[in-house]
């Protein structure tokens, strides 16, 4: 019996001793030794009956905090909030008397350790460590996560750290996390200055994966929430292209321009859709209904020059469904093979039908090229744009018999790289 006594006593002072720890470690810590504070408390959780303890778990915290704010200790441990943020996870899981310790603190702790996680990542973006940056934001919002689901803080979304986790992602070229961060801003509806941007960046995303359910979903939020942005209907304009449908495509494109009948933009790509629709250079492969596509589309060109008569793509397109048109005449005279009356006078007349389609399409060629070649250095498809129009230029002053005209604009053709 009294060897028994003996043994409980003994059992009674090393847990004493072992507690004793945990408040050597305290007051080390309120006297700001840390170093002390750290060996104490990391000596005191070696045991199990430490690590059973709310109290110890709860030093533990607030020991690794004040490291990981004081500089000098942070440099040794760089690893001191995510230690303090994994032992304050274990306090709350096992305190059993309602974190009366932690409201006494006012939640100092746990809001040291977000701020913590927030500002390195905030420094390390700013100083474009976006690696760095990714990690410590990721941090913040499992922070302040878990502060929401405990009902600490009033926050749906941690909006700032979700917003520069997913910019640091797209930086580092982590798709499919920038995408998973941006998700949650649109999903909240967040709007501030340049979201759009992210919220065009997503539904684009899944539109270029082909996820055609998840692309809708993001356009329809963006439209809700920046209803007057022209992408949401060049996207679902796209969309719509991407199902092979013509006929809700064309529909659309109606719909589109008699909300917007002064957008020249969508009047010219309906157009361009139009004539793709009607036009083969080979005849026998056009549809049944080619002539009314390709007028439609000179319709619609005529009305986007009308709207923008400097728009030089709208001059060059139209100049070249002209153009087209004399050219399917003059490969109907290939019919007449011989030298008799008939086949002459049947390919004078073909000839001359067609120079009728080639003079129609001459202003345009004209314009589009005092347009361009009126400015400085032009872009690759500018460039080439002048140089389609000089050439077509030349093909029909040649078939005009125009020798001068054709050789005028031949020198200009070869001044185009020099010049632009």
């Amino acid at each position: 019996m009294r060897r028994i006594i003996i043994l409980l006593l003994i059992c009674i002072w090393s847990t004493a001793t072992l507690f004793a720890q945990v408040a050597k470690a305290n007051e080390s810590l309120h006297a700001h030794r840390l170093p002390k504070a750290k060996q104490l408390i990391d000596e005191a959780m070696k045991t199990v009956a430490n690590q059973k303890s709310p109290d110890a778990w709860y030093t533990k915290t607030k020991v690794y905090v004040a490291i990981a704010n004081d500089p000098l200790m942070y440099k040794q441990f760089p690893a001191a909030r995510m230690v303090a943020f994994d032992a304050f996870k274990k306090y709350i899981a096992i305190d059993d008397n309602m974190l009366i310790a932690l409201q006494i603190d006012a939640y100092q702790p746990i809001n040291d350790i977000y701020t913590g996680f927030y500002q390195e990542g905030a420094t390390s973006f700013n100083s474009q460590q976006y690696a760095k940056a990714y990690e410590q934001f990721n941090n913040a919002i499992k922070v302040s996560s878990l502060m929401t689901e405990r009902g600490w803080i009033n926050l749906k979304l941690d909006t700032n750290s979700v917003l520069y986790a997913g910019v640091a992602a797209e930086k580092l070229n982590r798709v499919s996390d920038a995408v998973r961060y941006y998700s949650q801003l649109l999903e909240a509806k967040v709007k501030g200055e340049n979201f759009v941007d992210i919220y065009k960046w997503v539904a684009n995303y899944y539109f270029e994966a082909k996820q055609a359910s998840l692309a809708n979903r993001y356009l329809l939020i963006g439209k809700e929430v920046y209803p007057g942005d022209p992408f949401w209907t060049s996207l679902e304009l796209d969309m719509t292209r991407e199902k092979g449908d013509q006929d809700a495509l064309f529909a659309l494109y109606e719909k589109t321009i008699m909300a917007e009948p002064a957008n020249h933009l969508y009047r010219y790509n309906y157009a361009v859709e139009l004539y793709q629709a009607g036009y083969n250079i080979d005849g026998t492969k056009r549809p049944a209904n080619s002539d009314a596509l390709i007028e439609k589309a000179i319709l619609h060109i005529n009305k986007v020059i009308q709207i923008k008569p400097d728009y030089s793509n709208a001059q060059l397109f139209a100049g070249q469904i002209h153009y087209n048109k004399g050219v399917d005449i003059l490969n109907k005279s290939k019919v007449f093979i011989g030298t008799s009356p008939e086949n002459i006078k049947a390919k004078a007349d073909l000839k001359a039908a067609a120079i009728d389609k080639f003079d129609l399409a001459i202003p345009y060629f004209q314009r589009t090229a005092q347009l361009l070649d009126s400015q400085g250095k032009l872009k690759k498809e500018d460039m080439s744009d002048l140089k389609e129009a000089y050439d077509l230029l030349i093909t029909i002053y040649e078939q005009k018999n125009m020798k001068e005209k054709a050789t005028e604009y031949e020198t200009k053709l070869k001044e185009v790289d020099k010049n632009h």
